[in-house]
């Protein structure tokens, strides 16, 4: 069975975790490495499982300290490089392999909106063929678009669209020289559909889609399948860490009074949808798992049906008019907007 190497951005949480202890964690062995490589930097016991040592932790390699002239140390292929751009949150993706690291997988250093940690990654990855890209790596921001600075909307594009590019653009001449390689995108149902309160974030995954699927075109005769891969909610914690402001906190004071009051009930709106209908990070890998393995994957995969009668009403609205009512209607209930909610 041939062996797939994989890297992926963001696997600090969420998706990007889950999909790296997948890969490394796979029974059929597709992902197990083979041969050997020089690593450096930690500590390793001899005949045992890698683990991460404090101070040290073979599978822990800083871009930054990639380049070092320590001692080198031969050390098992691993074809998933899980890549953060923290290496202290590392923890959590130990924890989900039972505190030891196999020989299948390796955690890099890597910032998007960082053209020198992409090189540094870039560089230690080119020891061999790179089948699979995923970027996986995003931040969100909410809240009325008003109170958004100009800073915190640079930081969404930073890294949600211009991080994609960069890291396309670091691994791509690579897989068109072999004239074969699968990118995979993290997308969202906001790149398809406009969501209130939401309007940054879904500008920098219109964006997304647009970069995709124009490139997708000019990659098909290279043997190169891009994948673009929508998930609507999903238990991660994505939402508790995007920027938003505080319902009641002094952002708001400015604003109109409607406005504070959608606000208010987009919030509990979101609440009650990620209780009832979100889907855990478990059910989107699949989704990702396919666009690695099927022969002729999709240009787009969407995660979930639960917006698809909005998605449909959009595109057969030629001037999308029912498709904004309906949506206002989805989220914020029937009747005026500042009236009450059944």
């Amino acid at each position: 069975m041939e062996r797939t190497t994989v890297l992926i951005t963001g696997c600090s949480s969420g998706i990007g975790l889950g999909l790296a202890a997948r890969l490394a964690a796979d029974a059929t062995g597709r992902f197990k490495g083979k041969g050997v490589t020089l690593c450096r930097g930690g500590r390793h016991r001899r005949g045992s499982p890698r683990q991460l040592v404090p101070g040290g932790g073979l599978w822990l390699v800083p871009a930054a300290q990639l380049g070092s002239t320590a001692a080198p140390r031969p050390c098992s292929l691993p074809p998933v490089y899980a890549t953060m751009r923290d290496l202290a949150k590392g923890d959590r993706l130990l924890e989900r392999l039972g505190g030891c690291c196999p020989d299948t997988l390796e955690v890099l250093q890597l910032d998007v909106t960082d053209p020198c940690s992409l090189a540094a990654a870039a560089q230690r990855v080119q020891e061999q063929q790179l089948d699979v890209l995923v970027c996986n790596a995003g931040v969100g921001l909410m809240g009325p678009l008003e109170t958004c600075s100009d800073q915190a909307m640079k930081t969404v594009f930073d890294v949600n669209l211009f991080g994609a590019v960069r890291t396309i653009q670091a691994f791509l001449p690579a897989m068109k020289r072999r004239r074969a390689g699968r990118i995979i995108i993290s997308s969202s149902i906001g790149g398809l559909q406009g969501l209130p309160f939401n309007s940054v974030y879904c500008a920098s995954k219109f964006a997304v889609e647009g970069l995709c699927e124009s490139l997708a075109i000019v990659l098909q005769p290279f043997n190169i399948h891009l994948t673009l891969v929508e998930c609507g909610p999903v238990n991660t914690s994505f939402l508790a860490n995007l920027q938003h402001p505080d319902p009641e906190g002094s952002e708001l004071q400015g604003l109109d009074a409607e406005t504070r009051d959608l606000y208010h009930r987009y919030l509990r709106h979101c609440q009650s949808l990620f209780h009832d209908a979100a889907q855990e990070v478990e059910d989107v890998l699949p989704a990702f798992l396919e666009a690695i393995s099927t022969p002729c994957p999709p240009l787009r995969c969407v995660t979930t049906q639960l917006f698809a009668p909005l998605s449909r009403l959009r595109l057969a609205s030629p001037d999308s008019t029912m498709y904004v009512r309906a949506m206002h209607d989805f989220v914020f209930g029937h009747g005026e907007a500042g009236g009450d909610q059944p």
